[in-house]
């Protein structure tokens, strides 16, 4: 999957599944910066390819989080959507 993703120039992330793993584990999280100010950190699942392992070993939760970036190639994070970023070169 790393040598199809560097040939295709995209973004390649492997997410490992286990029963402690938390939604913004891998859609990320909204965090306070130096300035006090509220930021947004992307995830893993920010990414042209992601290799899944174990997707049955993780809470429904987080389960329910994955397919909703696959369904609607967006996520929700405290009720702001942000879209993932489609390849620009295929």
């Amino acid at each position: 999957m790393q040598t199809i993703s560097r040939v295709l120039d995209l973004q390649f992330n492997r997410i490992q599944f286990t029963p402690a793993l938390m939604p913004s584990d891998i859609l990320g999280a909204e965090t306070l910066d130096k300035d006090r100010n509220m930021r947004f950190v992307k995830g893993a699942i920010f990414s042209n390819i992601i290799l899944a392992d174990e997707i049955n070993r993780t809470p429904p939760k987080t389960q329910a989080a994955l397919l909703e970036a696959m369904q609607e190639y967006a996520v929700t994070i405290a009720g702001q959507q942000y879209p993932l970023d489609k390849p620009t070169r295929l």
